[in-house]
């Protein structure tokens, strides 16, 4: 992952909502939600929620499939390993050991 594009993931995140919906997607997995169960779960109104999934598809953190009349949402789980990734390549010198949790 380049700079530039790590940059616009973050950015994609950095709001409270967004990182709450991305989460969400992230714990329920490939199968993801419909807009609706999200909005629901969420406790957010359907325009907002709207409003962030367009900025996190933008940045390539969601990917969506309509299935009928409506769209279900899951986690990209690529573009998020390729920002955890470019976040820890060079991590305590290359020494992965030196950085693993104690």
């Amino acid at each position: 992952m380049e700079t530039k594009t790590a940059l616009t993931v973050l950015s994609g995140l950095a709001q409270e909502s967004r990182l709450g919906i991305f989460r969400l997607l992230v714990e329920v997995g490939h199968q993801g939600l419909f807009a609706g169960e999200i909005a629901t779960r969420l406790e957010i109104p359907a325009t907002t929620l709207s409003f962030h999934l367009k900025n996190m598809s933008g940045a390539g953190l969601v990917v969506s499939e309509r299935q009928g009349t409506s769209i279900r949402y899951s986690a990209n789980f690529d573009v998020m390993n390729g920002l955890v990734s470019y976040l820890t390549a060079n991590c305590c010198g290359g020494d992965l050991n030196a950085c693993a949790p104690k």
